[in-house]
């Protein structure tokens, strides 16, 4: 994962509202056709008068944009299953994905697509799998499960996504937000004893949460995410990317006017940065987003990322499409690649995306991605290689 460079003319731009043009010649730059965006961007840059001092001081606090698409994973699902959206799992309906426990090689997926191009994957569990007990300590025996499939991922040469895949919630209760149930205390103590395990290592990126949804309070969980950022930071896992998610699924076309950027825009690292904490969103391509049916019905671009990616590049800020995905037909083609290629074209404000989902799935599950021995599924071959994008 590239570093963020402090001091960009961009970032200092986007962050000073009280200077003439300077949003109307920087934000709007989204507006710009993909292809052409870089170009205008420096364009209208190189026309921009000097510096005021406030934005030299700003400059020093907004993280810069990427100067290039970061990631361009699949998930590799299987420690998830059992999970449903109110956040109770059945952990005896988890499929390790890994040949040794369950035969599926779900390393095999990992070395397959990372020897093709992809550098990234989001590896989902259950809390209850990792911690029967609310609060408890990491069970052994599921935990050296779990580790197996980051070592798996880690020894291609990848980055890892550590992903809790439990909408916010242990066993329907919201975390925080039920009552004393589910106390934000009981959520950093998972987050702590996972993160001493891999503060050491660079290439692991903490999902804080998959899909919190109809959470009542928006601040209140912004408030359980630095928590949770802070107990990371404090483990020593200092470097590492995190993945701040949002209420209604972390939707992409809502993460703005739902709250949601607003209250985790206050999320910050202990010594106030914001250097390494990026949004997590989602988005899928059906009629109804959820991500249940093959064919594709959405232009994504014009009602989700092009807004988006104006809001990320006028706050200073960035975010991670972590779910997207669709059936392996040509509605979906046509639509994820036209997403995706968005998406690569502005990097400085997207690090990258995931495609759901790889691992235990069977054949006839309507968005796999499971590769047949070395050849992709269409969707995958199609879009998902960041490189077939244009």
């Amino acid at each position: 994962m590239k570093s963020y460079i402090i001091a960009s003319t961009l970032a200092a731009a986007v962050a000073v509202n009280a200077v003439p043009n300077w949003g109307q010649c920087v934000c709007h730059l989204a507006e710009a056709a993909p292809r052409r965006l870089r170009e205008l961007r420096l364009q209208a840059l190189d026309q921009l008068p000097p510096l005021p001092p406030t934005a030299l001081k700003l400059r020093q606090a907004v993280p810069a944009p990427f100067d290039s698409l970061a990631s361009y994973p699949v998930d590799i699902a299987g420690f998830d299953f059992g999970c449903a959206t109110d956040g109770t799992c059945t952990t005896s309906k988890a499929v390790p994905p890994l040949s040794q426990y369950s035969g599926v090689d779900g390393a095999g997926q990992m070395q397959h697509f990372y020897s093709k191009g992809m550098n990234t994957f989001r590896l989902p569990t259950a809390w209850q799998w990792l911690t029967p007990s609310l609060g408890g300590t990491l069970d052994s025996n599921n935990w050296a499960k779990y580790d197996a499939l980051v070592k798996a991922c880690l020894n291609t040469g990848a980055y890892c996504i550590i992903d809790i895949h439990n909408y916010a919630r242990w066993n329907g209760n919201i975390i925080n937000q039920s009552g004393g149930a589910v106390t934000t205390s009981h959520f950093v103590s998972l987050w702590t004893q996972i993160a001493n395990k891999y503060a050491g290592q660079s290439k692991i990126i903490f999902g804080v949460m998959n899909e919190p949804h109809d959470v009542p309070d928006i601040n209140a969980w912004a408030s359980t995410v630095q928590a949770v950022v802070t107990a990371i930071r404090n483990a020593g896992a200092t470097s590492q990317l995190i993945l701040l998610p949002g209420n209604n699924w972390t939707s992409a076309q809502t993460f703005v006017s739902n709250g949601s950027a607003a209250a985790l825009g206050q999320v910050k690292n202990p010594d106030g940065s914001i250097t390494n904490l990026a949004f997590d969103v989602h988005k899928y391509l059906d009629s109804d987003n959820s991500g249940t049916h093959v064919e594709c019905t959405t232009d994504n671009v014009q009602s989700t990322f092009l807004p988006l990616a104006q809001w990320l590049r006028c706050n200073g800020r960035q975010a991670f499409l972590s779910e997207t995905g669709g059936g392996n037909v040509q509605s979906c083609v046509t639509a994820l690649c036209a997403q995706l290629k968005f998406i690569k074209h502005n990097s400085d404000v997207f690090l990258g995306y995931t495609g759901w989902s790889a691992g235990a799935f069977a054949s006839s599950y309507e968005l796999n991605e499971v590769p047949n021995g070395s050849q992709d599924t269409l969707l995958v071959s199609s879009c998902l290689y960041q490189q077939n994008l244009g």
